[in-house]
């Protein structure tokens, strides 16, 4: 099976748990996860099933979105309700327009520092692994941007808000930064990841539905297939002569494309396609005084 599947993931599991839990439920080996997520955190994980694991590096992520609680007064070590309290502050002279004010001052382009609680590495050991162990290395700044940030709901000591933002961002440092901007201290009680790119939270599957659809043999329609994962990337569809060339390495020219289509390129990458199903990822520019794509290279083929 070939593509990807948009799991809800479910609290307490880790990305790789899930990935293993898939590969038992559809006895596949091919089976890979993009866009880590928090064993406490729930929502989008998408899952690549064959060949869409060579689809990986070409979907735009660039763009996640998120639903969260905050809790004002309490700092953890890691920044979420997992960790042990570092510090405690006052939030109850803290009214809804202070809060406000505050979450405003992150949206935008900012600068974040990655927790130690993270899978980022240090000579190849994870921060996490260091953090257990009682150690704290320097982390540098990242450049980060916050599209939106919304409060949706002020219950204090809890602040329900929904997060649009560039992908690396750390929504638990996020609330860490408004907690102590604040004064009081913040971290994370929940979070759901409700859109990765192209895959939002409305498309997703529990495990549990994931083995249902397996037993029943309805799996097909779960599946997004790598051709459709990609659409933000323009489509070239190929004659026959033009899959074939490509079946052998061999780069198709022009006359190898069907006709007819409009010529829209972003960032040069496009989709080319054969029966309705995805063949390659190129790189092309456009020729003839912009009336034509030429392919210039291959840079992933699917079979």
């Amino acid at each position: 099976m070939d593509g990807f599947l948009v799991v809800d993931k479910p609290a307490g599991m880790t990305s790789h748990d899930v990935v293993a839990r898939v590969r038992r439920i559809l006895g596949q080996k091919k089976v890979g996860h993009t866009g880590t997520l928090d064993p406490f955190a729930t929502g989008v994980l998408p899952i690549a099933l064959g060949e869409g694991t060579k689809a990986i590096p070409f979907l735009d992520e660039s763009r996640k979105e998120y639903r969260a609680v905050m809790r004002l007064g309490e700092a953890t070590d890691t920044q979420d309700l997992t960790g042990q309290v570092v510090s405690h502050g006052d939030w109850c002279q803290l009214t809804p327009d202070r809060i406000e004010a505050v979450a405003r001052l992150f949206v935008g382009a900012i600068s974040q520092v990655p927790p130690m609680f993270s899978a980022l590495k240090r000579n190849g050991v994870p921060l996490y692994k260091l953090a257990r162990q009682g150690a704290e290395v320097e982390r540098q700044p990242r450049d980060i941007e916050i599209f939106s940030l919304v409060l949706e709901r002020i219950e204090l000591p809890d602040v329900v808000f929904s997060v649009s933002c560039s992908r690396g961002t750390y929504v638990r440092t996020l609330a860490a930064d408004i907690g102590e901007r604040l004064g009081c201290g913040a971290h994370l009680r929940e979070l759901r990841r409700t859109r990765s790119g192209p895959f939002v939270i409305a498309d997703t599957v529990t495990l549990e539905q994931l083995a249902e659809a397996a037993a029943s043999g309805k799996l097909d329609s779960l599946v997004v297939s790598p051709l459709a994962a990609l659409s933000p990337l323009p489509e070239f569809p190929l004659t026959e002569r033009g899959a074939a060339k490509i079946g052998n390495g061999i780069v198709p020219d022009g006359d190898d494309l069907e006709t007819g289509r409009d010529v829209t390129l972003s960032g040069g990458r496009v989709r080319l396609s054969h029966g309705g199903r995805l063949v390659a990822v190129a790189e092309a520019a456009v020729a003839d005084g912009g009336r034509h794509a030429q392919i210039q290279r291959l840079l992933r083929v699917f079979h």
